[in-house]
């Protein structure tokens, strides 16, 4: 009799140590309630998987569903049941101020078993700083970078702080596309021998990709793609086709969405639907020969930060649009196109609602990933409201 009261009260004990375990737990978590908004055609809910990122700039879901996350100062840290893991050791030296510091992230095609990704930079060298893009393996107990190495630099590094770019696609044969900005300094985005204002295209060893247009160098960098780009700070590839997309900061006006051809010249600051800051005109007018026209544009400029294409299951009235992140206007676009590729009808949400929308992602199950970039960023998670 005593021996089974001394098992009970040991049961309790344990149950009590369990559940006050459980509470820890519970309140250490964060807990987010979800907000609810109607869209055109359906109704959003959005929920905060987690906060306290400072200036968050891109998200990439794992194969176990959790969440890798760059911050521009120079953090890179995995979001595992919601809350944060400690900054991953490794990084390179990278210069942090303006515009500039860690930016993209992209895992490799063969992640799962290669641990493998890629990730944008800006960094320090002779003459100032420039855009890098590397590439390392997430060690198993992802705490640390090995076999980081440097993919690729800029060829000309200055001293301004804007205009690095740089999101990465990664093609299904391996190569990596990226953009670099004009570095705040207009006229070399007209330059095919200067990196900066272009659309670069490398092969799996940071090597000029098959298929570029300046191959042999001669008339251009071999690991050019296109030129006439001001800031292309989103890319992506349409998984249902191949076809490459950008977006890209105008001035005054003048954002944009291109789709790069192999060695097409987009135009800035020759044409521009936009104006200076100081509303002078740029260049020579909206169209000119030798020059090609975006799919989009938008005046007054959204500040657009990156573009991603639906394809999924949760969302089957928005396959194949264009989703885009807006800084300036604090909002996800949504853009409808018809057959030919051209935008039909443009649907603005969240507006205001979570701040400057840096990233925007398609998850596996077909919900939308934003990035809020803020001092105290978040990861949203954007998905198909359940009926009331």
């Amino acid at each position: 009799m005593a021996e089974d009261t001394s098992r009970k009260r040991m049961a309790h004990t344990a149950r009590s140590g369990l559940l006050a375990s459980l509470a820890v737990l519970i309140a250490a978590a964060p807990v987010f309630a979800a907000d609810r908004f109607a869209s055109q055609m359906v109704e959003l809910e959005v929920s905060r998987i987690t906060a306290g990122l400072d200036h968050p700039w891109s998200v990439e879901v794992m194969p176990d569903d959790a969440y890798i996350v760059s911050e521009r100062p120079g953090r890179l840290r995995i979001i595992r049941g919601g809350k944060s893991g400690g900054p991953i050791k490794g990084l390179p030296e990278l210069f942090v101020d303006g515009q500039g510091g860690l930016l993209d992230i992209a895992l490799s095609n063969d992640f799962p078993s290669s641990r493998k990704l890629y990730f944008t930079a800006s960094v320090p060298g002779e003459g100032g700083q420039g855009t890098a893009l590397f590439e390392a393996r997430l060690s198993a107990d992802e705490k640390r970078l090995q076999e980081v190495r440097r993919l690729f630099i800029m060829n000309r590094l200055t001293g301004t702080t804007q205009h690095f770019g740089s999101r990465i696609a990664v093609a299904e044969d391996g190569s990596l596309f990226f953009g670099i900005g004009d570095r705040g300094e207009m006229d070399r985005a007209q330059d095919p021998k200067d990196h900066a204002g272009s659309i670069l295209h490398l092969d799996q060893d940071g090597k000029p990709a098959a298929g570029n247009p300046f191959a042999d160098g001669a008339k251009g960098l071999p690991e050019i793609w296109s030129i006439g780009h001001r800031n292309p700070q989103g890319i992506v590839i349409d998984p249902a086709d191949g076809t490459l997309y950008t977006v890209e900061h105008g001035a005054r006006g003048g954002d944009e969405i291109n789709a790069p051809k192999a060695g097409g010249n987009y135009g800035w600051p020759v044409i521009s639907y936009g104006k200076h800051y100081s509303g002078a005109e740029i260049g020579i007018g909206q169209s000119a020969k030798g020059y090609e026209q975006p799919i989009h544009y938008w005046d007054p400029s959204i500040a657009p930060g990156a573009i991603a294409i639906y394809r999924g299951p949760m969302f089957p009235e928005w396959e194949g649009n264009f989703l885009v992140a807006a800084l300036k206007y604090q909002l996800l676009a949504r853009m409808e196109r018809d057959e030919s590729n051209m935008i039909t009808k443009e649907e603005r949400l969240l507006s205001g609602e979570y701040g400057r929308i840096r990233d925007v992602k398609v998850a596996p199950d077909g919900s939308i990933l934003l990035l809020t970039d803020e001092e105290d960023g978040a990861l949203l998670r954007v998905s198909r409201a359940a009926a009331n």
